[in-house]
């Protein structure tokens, strides 16, 4: 069978697709919500972090009894907290962006290996615990339900920033916060509450990681997928629906990788196909970033008051 074969049959395989739409999972979710934290013109670096923070949070809970929803809450509820540390540094106070969100991960991740160790320190093997379960929905490969909730999420940015008040004024002092001032709104405020809500949605991305596509929290599984996200805005051009394109994308390069691996039967070192999904990502990066357009208050610090 020839390479173009082996590529036509993996494609058009339901197992294949299924395996798409649970590795997006958390590309989608991380990367809504690093969009809405730039939409209101703030970079959030600190998604590695949150993500990891979300992961141990929403296991944490349900291993000591809480049920699987009360999970996802309470990875939502640190997520925001991150957040709304970032966000106090960088808005009001106008700190940089890049090195508050560097820090912010690097509290969000040994937070997280910190509280693991200090409620287990001696567990050999990460305990595991009964995660969410694949429901078939009439017309749809089966899934769990915070991967329906990913998708569903889509939609609901997307009405939210292009349909309401509270929408307009996120873009607004996206774009500009001092015009945004001079009809009223408080920009502190918006900034605020957009990076809470934005970083939520990252640790929901975490969570997914350990309620639903694993059932146990271990050190560096988040492996960069924040960063990627970080990547995929860029590539959506700060859009919902195109960011559902590109994690997409991502996830089927990812996948295909893995089935490649299998088939190759160790002809070629799988080092080249781990590279795979991100060489063809930076390259889908570098032909759409040319041509997008970005906040125009992305990254610039504003005080009441100046123009």
């Amino acid at each position: 069978m020839d390479f173009l074969s082996i590529i036509l049959d993996i494609l058009l395989s339901a197992a294949f697709w299924t395996a798409v739409l649970r590795i997006a999972t958390p590309y989608v979710l991380g990367t809504l919500g690093e969009l809405v934290c730039e939409r209101a013109g703030v970079l959030n670096l600190g998604i590695e972090g949150i993500m990891t923070l979300g992961a141990m949070a929403g296991w944490m809970a349900v291993y000591q009894g809480a049920d699987l929803w009360t999970g996802v809450l309470a990875a939502a509820a640190c997520g925001a907290l991150l957040g709304l540390l970032h966000a106090a540094l960088t808005v009001p106070l106008g700190l940089s962006q890049h090195v508050t969100g560097i820090g912010v991960t690097l509290l969000g991740t040994s937070l997280s290996y910190f509280v693991y160790r200090l409620v287990l320190p001696q567990a050999s093997t990460p305990p595991t615990i009964e995660p969410f379960q694949p429901l078939a929905l009439p017309g749809a490969l089966a899934q769990t339900p915070l991967t329906y909730l990913a998708f569903l999420l889509v939609a609901v940015v997307a009405y939210v920033l292009y349909r309401t008040p509270v929408g307009l004024a996120v873009r607004m002092v996206g774009e500009n916060p001092a015009a945004a001032e001079a009809q009223g709104l408080n920009v502190t405020a918006i900034r605020i509450g957009a990076v809470m809500a934005g970083s939520a949605l990252m640790a929901l991305a975490g969570a997914f990681l350990t309620l639903s596509a694993f059932n146990a929290f271990f050190f560096n599984m988040v492996n960069g997928r924040g960063w990627i996200c970080i990547a995929l805005v860029v590539f959506a051009s700060w859009r919902p629906g195109k960011a559902l394109l590109g994690a997409l994308l991502f996830a089927v390069f990812d996948a295909l990788q893995l089935r490649l691996q299998q088939a190759s039967g160790g002809i070629l070192p799988y080092q080249l196909f781990l590279m795979m999904p991100y060489l063809l990502s930076i390259l889908a990066l570098v032909l759409v970033a040319r041509r997008a357009s970005y906040p125009r208050a992305l990254m610039i610090p504003y005080r009441k008051g100046e123009r």
